[in-house]
């Protein structure tokens, strides 16, 4: 068996926890060993989980350890994947059981697809995505790398998220549009246009947001 390790003990890391418990496998391909987490009290007054075993740089991987990293932000995520795997660990994708996975659908590692997405046929996912519930994605959409995607965000066909986006909490991107390395769609936002990279969208329709 094999003992899955979350990287980050805070409210995403303990939502991904609870999704582990609802994935194929659990408890009989794999178990959850604990958290890394550079804060130790990062669980205090929070019962019945897994125990933070030590901080992500201070980890001394075993031969049956595989990870998945539950860090919110893709920049930081990323960080931390990269950390991980220089040092030879192995990462595998959890996929709530309610989750409808369509056909021709490919997914990459270390991914975590949460309760009730959608995910049309025909789909490009990368690795390390991380796909809150109820998030719906349109036939032959691309999401790359180290993406998020928060609660009821929605994807149209043939749209495309390239590595280190996020869609925000009802945020919406239209078909065939794409949203740029590093850009963002505002929660509530509406991408009618395309989103140039590291830029962020808000509004409806979306416009650039300039501080």
């Amino acid at each position: 068996m094999k003992h899955l390790i979350i990287i980050g003990a805070g409210g995403a890391g303990r939502e991904t926890y609870y999704t582990a418990t609802r994935t194929a496998g659990f408890g009989t391909d794999f178990d959850v060993k604990g958290f890394l987490d550079d804060n130790d009290n990062a669980l205090d007054q929070k019962p019945d989980y897994p125990p933070i075993l030590s901080s992500l740089d201070g980890y001394i991987i075993a031969d049956d350890d595989v990870f998945v990293c539950a860090i919110a932000n893709p920049m930081q995520r990323w960080h931390a994947v990269r950390t991980i795997e220089g040092r030879g660990g192995t990462f595998i994708t959890l996929i709530d059981h309610t989750a409808s996975i369509g056909f021709n659908v490919n997914i990459g590692k270390g991914c975590v697809i949460r309760e009730f997405v959608v995910i049309s046929p025909d789909v490009t996912i990368g690795s390390h995505v991380y796909i809150q519930p109820y998030t719906d994605i349109g036939h032959d959409a691309v999401v790359g790398d180290c993406c998020l995607l928060n609660t009821r965000a929605f994807m149209g066909g043939h749209s495309r998220m390239e590595r280190l986006s996020t869609i925000h909490t009802h945020g919406a991107l239209m078909p065939m549009k794409t949203v740029g390395e590093g850009g963002t769609v505002g929660a509530g936002s509406v991408a009618i246009r395309n989103v140039n990279s590291g830029v962020t969208v808000i509004g409806v329709p979306a416009r650039e947001l300039k501080l």
